[in-house]
C-alpha cells in the first residue's frame, strides 16, 4: 500500500475539500482563520528572532530563516485551520463545477479576514504587550517591515506581484503534498522543503506579511529598537498601517492568487480532473443498464 496519494488521486482530493471549506459556516471559517493567522505568526516571530545578529556567509541567514518558517504551515496543515493562499486551490472544486464562484469567494473574503484579526493579534501581543520587540529583535522587525513597503522603488509593486505568485505556488505545492503524505513525518518533510525554499528565495506571502509589517509598526514604539535599527525617525514615518496595504498586501494578495488558485488550482484540474467526473458517470450509467 502506497504511503502517499498519486497526482490524480491527489488532485481529485481537492474536490471534496472544497466542497466542504464552501460549505462550512461563517463562524467556524473566522475562528479557524484567525488560528491560521496566529500559526503564521508564530512563525514570522521565530523567523525574526533567528534573523537577528551576525551572518557571514552568504544565503545561510535566509536558509535558516526560510527551515523555521516552515513550523507555520505545518502548524495550519496538521492541526488544522483554514489559510486564505491554501484556500486558493478550491478553483479545483470550482472548476469542477462543484462549487459556485460566490461561494468559494465566501471563503476567501472570512477566512482572508481571520487570518489578519489573528496575525494582527499576535503582532501586538509580541510586539507592545510582551516587550520581545524591545531590542535587537524589534530592530530586526522594523527592518523587515521597512523593507517589505519601501523596497525597489517605482518598481516595488512590479517585483512584489511576482515575488508573490512564486510564493504561493510554492505554498500550494506543500500544501498538496502535505495532503498526499498518509502521515505526519511525510507531511513535515513534505511542507518543510517548499516552504525553506519560498522563504529562502525571497517571496512574498500576503498573511505571513499580516505579521511582519504591523510587527515592525508595533516595534516603532520602542526606543531601543528604533535606535538599533538605524533609521531615522523621517524614514520610518513610511512604515505605517495605509502603506502596509498600499504597498504591500494588496499586491501580494494578487500574485498569490494567481500562484495558487491558477498555476497550483486551474493548471491540477486541467491535467487531472477535467473531464473524469463524466467518464466516472458514464461508466455507472452503463453498469446500471446492463444490471437492468
Amino acid at each position: 500500500m502506497s504511503n502517499f496519494a498519486p497526482p490524480a488521486e491527489l488532485a481529485k482530493s481537492f474536490i471534496a475539500i472544497g466542497k466542504a471549506k464552501a460549505n462550512n459556516t461563517t463562524v467556524k471559517l473566522f475562528v479557524l482563520g484567525i488560528l491560521a493567522g496566529v500559526f503564521i505568526g508564530f512563525a514570522a516571530h521565530l523567523a525574526t528572532t533567528v534573523a537577528t545578529g551576525a551572518w557571514t556567509v552568504f544565503g545561510l541567514k535566509k536558509f535558516f530563516i526560510g527551515a523555521v518558517f516552515s513550523v507555520g504551515l505545518m502548524l495550519v496543515m496538521i492541526p488544522g485551520s483554514e489559510l486564505f493562499t491554501g484556500n486558493n486551490m478550491m478553483t479545483v472544486a470550482l472548476f469542477n463545477k462543484d462549487i459556485t464562484l460566490a461561494q468559494m469567494l465566501r471563503n476567501w473574503v472570512i477566512v482572508y479576514f481571520g487570518n489578519f484579526v489573528g496575525s494582527i493579534a499576535l503582532a501586538w501581543m509580541i510586539g507592545s504587550a510582551s516587550g520581545l520587540l524591545d531590542g535587537a529583535v524589534g530592530a530586526t522587525a522594523i527592518k523587515i517591515a521597512f523593507g517589505k513597503v519601501t523596497a525597489g522603488g517605482d518598481a516595488h509593486i512590479s517585483m512584489y506581484f511576482w515575488r508573490a505568485i512564486g510564493c504561493n505556488w510554492l505554498v500550494c505545492l506543500a500544501v498538496m503534498m502535505a495532503i498526499a503524505a498518509k502521515d505526519i513525518a511525510g507531511k513535515v518533510l513534505a511542507i518543510f522543503f517548499p516552504i525553506m525554499a519560498f522563504v529562502t528565495s525571497g517571496f512574498e506571502h500576503c498573511v505571513a506579511n499580516m505579521y511582519f509589517i504591523p510587527a515592525g509598526i508595533f516595534a516603532k514604539s520602542s526606543a531601543a529598537a528604533v535606535a538599533a535599527s538605524g533609521k531615522s525617525a523621517e524614514a520610518l514615518a513610511g512604515l505605517n498601517w495605509s502603506t502596509m496595504w498600499t504597498s504591500n498586501l494588496l499586491i501580494v494578495t494578487a500574485g498569490n492568487i494567481v500562484g495558487g488558485a491558477v498555476l497550483c488550482g486551474v493548471v491540477y484540474w486541467w491535467a487531472f480532473v477535467r473531464g473524469t467526473t463524466q467518464q466516472a458517470e458514464a461508466v455507472a450509467a452503463k453498469s446500471t443498464a446492463k444490471a437492468i
